[in-house]
């Protein structure tokens, strides 16, 4: 059987360039603007606080859009992926942007081995990476590795509730759950063709392995690897069309759900800082 990391990494190293030269990434304005954040960065702002002097690492940080807002902000940021071709893209908008950042290939299960065990102020984890890991226990105690005591996760994820729904909709207009909302051990397995930014390049590499995970599951895994949550946000928008057909862009930017959108949380933010030893 095919490891899903190779699979998983052929799909991102395929559509880095695509991302990298979509609107959806906006990477020109990185150049044009040295105030310039991503739309996910700035969203958070207000929970994320002042982040200057920080010594930070993005975990599966893509092309790196998040990870030089970051270090505009103020920190001294990593950035970690696995993929060459997307940390190719991320080193070109770095340079573009002229906002320094290192990036170092890894995979996430690996990083806290590759990078400055317990040497970071800040880990931060963007919007569509955990559904890549089949492990979230193990995640946690990645996290809990990379920080120094009283070092802070910050995350905003796509909510597992999200994840569960059909991505087709019914026409009745209910909402339908279809896939797991809990971690399972075998993968649910997709083969698509296309990508969530605008592009007209066409694709091979089509099969990917993703898992769920519960938000209980998550804090917990969190708990038990020595981190304490200080902060758990969930909002009722998502920085992508993630239910096409059924959303509808709102006045901050973001996709809504259009039928009465306070059924479905779409997205969180959650904040931990690692316990003393």
């Amino acid at each position: 059987m095919t490891d899903y990391r190779t699979l998983n990494r052929a799909n991102w190293d395929e559509r880095a360039p695509a991302h990298a030269a979509s609107s959806g990434y906006g990477v020109a304005a990185f150049a044009d603007d040295p105030a310039h954040l991503s739309a996910v960065v700035r969203f958070d702002l207000s929970l994320l606080g002042d982040i200057r002097g920080l010594r930070g690492v993005h975990l599966q940080c893509h092309i790196g859009t998040d990870t030089v807002s970051l270090a505009r902000l103020g920190a001294t940021m990593t950035g970690v992926d696995f993929s060459p071709a997307s940390l190719a893209e991320a080193r070109r908008i770095s340079a573009l942007a002229g906002t320094p950042v290192e990036y170092v290939e890894s995979d996430v299960y690996s990083a806290a081995d590759k990078l400055d065990r317990g040497g970071y102020d800040l880990v931060f984890t963007g919007i569509g990476a955990l559904c890549w890991l089949p492990d979230i226990r193990r995640w946690a105690r990645v996290v809990a590795d990379l920080l120094r005591p009283g070092g802070r996760l910050f995350i905003r994820e796509g909510h597992p509730m999200l994840w569960a729904m059909a991505d087709e909709p019914r026409p009745d207009g209910l909402l339908a759950l279809e896939f797991p909302y809990f971690e399972q051990k075998e993968p649910t397995v997709w083969t698509e063709g296309g990508t969530y930014v605008e592009t007209d390049a066409v694709f091979t590499h089509n099969t990917t392995h993703e898992w769920n995970h519960g938000l209980g599951e998550i804090v917990t895994a969190l708990i038990d690897a020595g981190m304490t949550v200080t902060g758990l946000v969930e909002h009722d928008t998502a920085p992508w069309d993630a239910l096409p057909g059924q959303t509808h862009r709102v006045d901050n930017g973001e996709w809504q759900l259009r039928d009465r959108p306070n059924r479905l949380p779409h997205t969180y933010t959650l904040q931990a800082v690692r316990n003393p030893v």
